[in-house]
């Protein structure tokens, strides 16, 4: 574990952030689509303007332009999740490979496979759009900085080779030379599969295609209820409703219109600090002359990266899930959690000292049990779901889209077929129960940190139960 900087000076670089998504806060404003008003109907309806409810609708007009498609929107496109996150775009589907090994060996080399190929799918959409979100495929360099985190790292290059994929160990000085820290012990580079992305952009920029392949949306409507009838779904909004052959559901942990869902995922909040823009010394510094996406190789870890201006998103570490499971605004500003990242800040960047952190937020991290996502569907398949990313959400969405569309169509596909889509997550258990399993297995992540990387009875018990998990 890093050793953190000073109490003062940490506060001290917070004195004049802005307690707003930074990327939020740097787009134009735009008019948002009208409220939804009287009765609609449809053949699809899609609940939530993230990425997955925006994936599912554009995804749905190019299977076939004459569907017809609804989309409804509590507050702004892209206001939540798909806004606020470090735009780190990967090829992964499983959060990780060891993740995915532990949970589905049989199935990797398809599920390796289908994720490059959505990643590069991403990448197409992204140029033939013109969609202007700052897309950067940079690769992703984690690193260690405690001599465990080395030996941990080194087992995955021959891993990746076993299911197609390329990475590169890398010692202290290749390591340095790319990013500079005396933190740094060495790593492991990821050329490919990674890009970086401006979220709130790419969120912005698939609501335009939406738009313009003929997509209906409404923003500024909350569902307030799903019932079936005979014809196919309804879905009730405060002014109107809209009556639907099939619904697809996108919105993360902020769902409340399946109960069973509530079974399933955690709503587990995740902070974020960006500094000012870097002058020409203070980046010379650093080095960062690939802009790869970064973060660390310990249990409680940190992600960062530049963004197209010039300043580093510095984010992670503290996962707090709030009793009862918490999701009001709030809760996105945690004064505690922003020192201690500008502590872990200046401890890995001592040359960054004077530096001054201009936004800080919070946001909702859809999690689940195997922290990757889930599948299924209720009212006799007219009405499908899919949720849990658990932080990876901004490349895997796009293939949680197609699985939808392929469990509302009815079509049996290689996705469908897949085990990843076929079982559920574990279900975590009712308070106050659930509260004292995630902070017990918090506090265990960190001491293990602290400890070497050894992991305590509680995270042993978890990996037997097939809930553990290495980041």
């Amino acid at each position: 574990m890093t050793v953190a900087a000073p109490r003062t000076e940490a506060l001290q670089s917070l004195e004049q952030v802005r307690h707003a998504p930074y990327w939020i806060d740097a787009l134009p404003p735009l008019d948002a689509a009208p409220t939804l008003v009287g009765r609609v109907t449809t053949d699809l309806a899609v609940v939530g303007a993230g990425y997955t409810g925006l994936w599912t609708a554009l995804l749905a007009k190019e299977r076939d332009p004459r569907r017809d498609v609804v989309v409804l929107e509590a507050r702004e496109s892209g206001w939540a999740a798909s806004g606020r996150n470090g735009g780190f775009c990967s090829a992964s589907l499983t959060h990780g490979l060891r993740n995915g090994l532990d949970r589905f060996p049989d199935e990797l080399d398809t599920l390796e496979r289908l994720g490059r190929e959505n990643l590069e799918q991403i990448e197409a959409t992204v140029t033939a759009r013109d969609i202007d979100c700052g897309w950067e495929r940079t690769g992703e360099l984690q690193v260690a900085t405690a001599d465990w985190h080395m030996a941990e790292l080194a087992e995955l290059p021959a891993l990746a080779a076993r299911h197609g994929g390329a990475l590169q160990l890398l010692d202290r000085d290749q390591v340095r030379s790319r990013v500079d820290s005396p933190t740094y012990v060495g790593g492991l580079l990821d050329r490919s599969g990674v890009a970086m992305v401006d979220p709130a952009r790419l969120a912005r920029g698939l609501r335009s295609a939406c738009l313009e392949a003929g997509v209906r949306l409404h923003e500024n409507t909350s569902v307030q209820r799903l019932r079936g009838d005979a014809d196919g779904v309804v879905l009730q909004t405060a002014y109107g409703d809209v009556r639907a052959r099939h619904v697809a559901l996108g919105t993360g942990a902020l769902s409340h219109l399946l109960r069973r869902l509530g079974s399933f995922v955690v709503p587990v909040w995740d902070y974020v600090l960006v500094t000012e823009p870097l002058t020409a010394l203070q980046r010379a510094a650093i080095g960062w002359a690939q802009r790869e996406g970064l973060s660390d190789a310990g249990n409680l870890f940190h992600y960062y990266r530049l963004t197209a201006d010039g300043r580093i998103l510095w984010g992670g570490y503290d996962a707090v899930y709030r009793f009862g499971g918490g999701t009001s605004d709030d809760l996105g500003r945690e004064p505690e959690t922003s020192a201690r990242l500008a502590e872990h800040f200046f401890a890995t960047f001592p040359q960054l000292r004077g530096l001054r952190f201009s936004h800080a937020w919070g946001g909702v991290i859809d999690t689940c049990s195997r922290f990757c996502a889930f599948w299924g569907t209720a009212l006799r398949g007219r009405v499908a779901y899919c949720a849990g990313y658990t932080g990876l959400g901004v490349g895997s969405t796009r293939f949680g889209a197609q699985v939808l569309l392929d469990l509302l169509d009815g079509r049996a596909t290689e996705r469908t077929r897949l085990s990843m889509v076929r079982t559920k997550p574990l279900p975590f258990p009712p308070e106050p129960l659930r509260w004292a399993g995630i902070e017990l297995t918090r506090r265990a992540a960190a001491k293990a940190d602290a400890n070497d990387g050894r992991r305590g009875p509680w995270l042993r018990t978890l990996d037997r139960l097939g809930l553990g998990f290495d980041s």
